[in-house]
């Protein structure tokens, strides 16, 4: 490989407070003459050098950039107050919701600025909670999260999961909840598994352990499952499934409430997902299917009177409930418990002796009481529009606990009684804000082909709606993920300040089902960008803003959106902010889980028409010489979900190709992943530089007092 080496060097940005743009200076990425050749298209991939996160090249290419970004992001005059408005608003108690698990109440608190919320628990709701895990203690800066937990049935041990510096990889280790001690067992290379017990132990899915120096990047293959005995060490575990056909599979084990079935969940992409389950109290019995549709999702519920209760889309877009016998497990032995109906089933639970169904109807809650039988007994009643979640009970107990949330109203616990057919309110944090100040609006727009597709407005009441505003659009578009209201102390500076705040339910995500999902996928996945492009184009016509105050901001799957949407349509935004994107469409499945999204994005290898189709939208593949808005990449130095090589490459190649004067640039985080269990303190540090970096950009100062 023949390979160009330029130098790699950094002159400091000044940014004056008057707000005058010149052309900024970068680091000066190095080129290497790298190719790969599809079907019959020679693709290059000058910045491949940048995939090595490990190198020195590479990690000096990240000092330089983070200094530009630093320099240019302390230069913005207000950044101090906004830091210091979001600590203010952030730092409120916050209460979860309880939960129950033998005779033991357990729940997450944060008072206010911990930087990991902690796990309390109690033996009755009236006593004094006691702290049983504080996260906060497992590392100095926060960066060791609680990624998951599981009680056992006799609630005598708590098996925990932490995850540190955002990494997906989890260890497990064991405490002992009346003296709150670890035990000696440590489990480690569990990955996108939970824990489920069992007698005096626990099922749990796990790799093998990876080459030192590849654990954030290689792809991560043969997923197996195994039973671990307390008090035994990881390597005696019991394996009990693995497919070794089958590397890129991902398995799931979990026991229903009676421990009497374990059911084995088989994955090869992001969706949808194979069903066995075995029979726990006989010795020797073998898997049995219950369907190898890998293309629909099935999920178990609990099991009643010898049928599974099954939760699945299969051959119902919009979800239904059905019973499975398991002496007739197939599919044409299902009976429906509740039918799909208009509305989207988005979850189902088993409380005080009822069925509790959870509907979408354009994209917030409703819920309904069934009866076992699946007939309806009432509507449950709900404060508003919004987010109803974390529904807690026993199916054999009448006390139940919810949460809902809007988008200026954090989550609010309640406590119902199913004897009475009431709720009461149980926790209700104090916030210094005033969420009666604020409208949220739903809209419908009409996207290119005439699909109306639903976004939520949010503002501050008294705002004139006369094109001038500042406006972030938000969307993901991916992977049935429906983006339904929400509270986070982030967006407040924003709305505060005269910020109108979008949030567009994009086909691609689940708002509307399986076929909603699905209309977002593939060789179809232009629709996406067309709703987000249409979304844009609605703000703008009604008078919510314009093209000189408009910001466009996704991370993930969204990150690909903004980068694939500013290159198609880069005159209808100011700002762009794609956090840890997909950027390169042609080589994501070759990273850690990457080859999981296929069942969304294809992948350059299925076939010519599908690679032209990918090459045609990727957003590293098609920046091309014009101007851009002004972008602030976002990614993190531990990120094994989407690589940092995808920002990485798209930002070199950005600031290569960008012809106009807006800032380029990239924010890397150290000690930090995807965003799952990033610290209290590191998130208000990101969003601190993202309000600054998009008033600034639309040359707005805020009045933060």
């Amino acid at each position: 490989m023949k390979k160009l080496i330029l130098p790699l060097f950094c002159i400091s940005i000044m940014v004056s407070c008057s707000n005058e743009r010149t052309k900024m200076n970068y680091p000066i990425s190095k080129k290497v003459d790298t190719t790969d050749l599809y079907f019959n298209t020679t693709v290059a991939d000058p910045y491949r050098w940048l995939e090595d996160d490990n190198s020195d090249e590479t990690k000096a290419w990240v000092v330089e950039q983070n200094k530009v970004t630093d320099n240019f992001l302390n230069s913005i005059p207000f950044k101090a107050k906004i830091k210091e408005r979001l600590t203010e608003v952030w730092n409120y108690p916050k209460i979860g919701v309880p939960f129950k698990k033998g005779e033991l109440y357990f729940h997450y608190r944060n008072d206010g600025l911990q930087n990991q919320a902690v796990l309390y628990v109690q033996s009755k709701l009236e006593d004094e909670a006691r702290v049983l895990l504080d996260p906060n203690q497992l590392s100095d800066d926060g960066t060791v999260a609680l990624a998951g937990i599981s009680v056992s049935s006799d609630s005598k041990y708590l098996a925990y999961l932490v995850a540190r510096s955002g990494s997906d990889w989890n260890e497990v280790f064991v405490k002992n909840i009346a003296t709150g001690e670890d035990i000696s067992d440590h489990l480690m290379w569990i990955k996108f598994s939970g824990v489920s017990w069992y007698k005096d132990g626990f099922f749990y899915g796990a790799y093998d352990a990876p080459k030192a120096g590849t654990e954030l990047s290689n792809s991560n293959e043969y997923h197996k499952v195994y039973y671990h005995k307390l008090g035994h060490r990881q390597s005696d575990d019991e394996l009990v499934y693995q497919d070794s056909k089958f590397p890129k599979r991902l398995y799931g084990a979990s026991v229903t409430d009676d421990e009497k079935y374990l059911i084995l969940s088989a994955m090869s992409a992001s969706h949808g997902n194979a069903l066995y389950f075995k029979e726990l109290d006989k010795k020797g019995a073998d898997f049995k299917l219950i369907t190898d549709e890998l293309t629909f999702d099935h999920n178990i519920i609990d099991d009643i009177n010898g049928s599974l209760l099954m939760y699945t889309n299969n051959g119902s877009p919009k979800y239904r409930l059905v019973s499975v016998d398991v002496k007739n497990p197939a599919k044409e032995n299902w009976k429906d418990i509740i039918a799909e109906n208009e509305n989207v089933l988005s979850g189902v639970k088993l409380a005080g002796g009822k069925i509790v169904a959870t509907y979408m109807q354009d994209a917030y809650s409703k819920i309904e009481i069934l009866n076992l039988d699946g007939s309806f007994d009432y509507d449950f009643d709900l404060p508003g529009i919004g987010t109803a979640g974390s529904f807690s009970g026993k199916k054999d107990e009448k006390t139940a606990f919810y949460s809902f949330e809007s988008f200026t109203s954090p989550a609010i616990a309640y406590k119902y009684n199913f004897e009475t057919k009431k709720s009461e309110l149980f926790y209700q944090p104090k916030i210094n804000f005033n969420p009666e100040d604020f409208i949220t609006e739903q809209k419908f727009y009409t996207s290119k082909d005439g699909t109306q597709v639903p976004l939520f407005i949010i503002y501050k009441k008294g705002t004139q709606l006369d094109g001038n505003n500042p406006c972030l659009l938000y969307g993901y578009g991916g992977f049935n993920v429906s983006l339904t209201p929400y509270f986070t102390p982030r967006r407040l500076v924003w709305l505060e300040n005269g910020g109108v705040y979008v949030v567009a339910n994009l086909r691609g995500g689940g708002e509307y089902g399986e076929d909603w999902h699905q209309a977002g996928t593939k060789m179809k996945k232009q629709n996406v960008f067309d709703d987000c492009i249409s979304a844009a184009e609605y703000l703008i016509e009604n008078k919510y803003t314009n093209a000189e105050k408009l910001a466009l901001k996704g991370g993930s799957n969204g990150g690909l959106l903004v980068g694939a949407v500013i290159n198609q349509r880069p005159d209808l935004f100011k700002v762009a902010i794609p956090e840890v994107g997909v950027m390169d469409m042609l080589r994501y499945h070759k990273f850690t889980i990457g080859w999981a999204w296929a069942g969304d994005y294809g992948t350059s290898e299925d076939n010519n028409e599908m690679f032209n189709y990918l090459y045609k939208y990727s957003p590293i593949h098609n920046i091309s010489n014009k101007a851009y808005p002004a972008v602030m990449v976002t990614t993190a130095d531990h990120d094994d979900r989407v690589v940092p090589a995808h920002s990485f490459k798209y930002i070199a190649t950005l600031q290569e190709k960008h012809t106009g004067n807006q800032p380029v640039l990239i924010r890397i985080e150290s000690n930090a992943g995807h965003g799952a269990g990033m610290p209290t303190s590191k998130q208000i540090e990101e969003y601190a530089d993202i309000w600054s970096f998009i008033f600034y950009n639309m040359n707005i100062s805020p009045d933060i007092k």
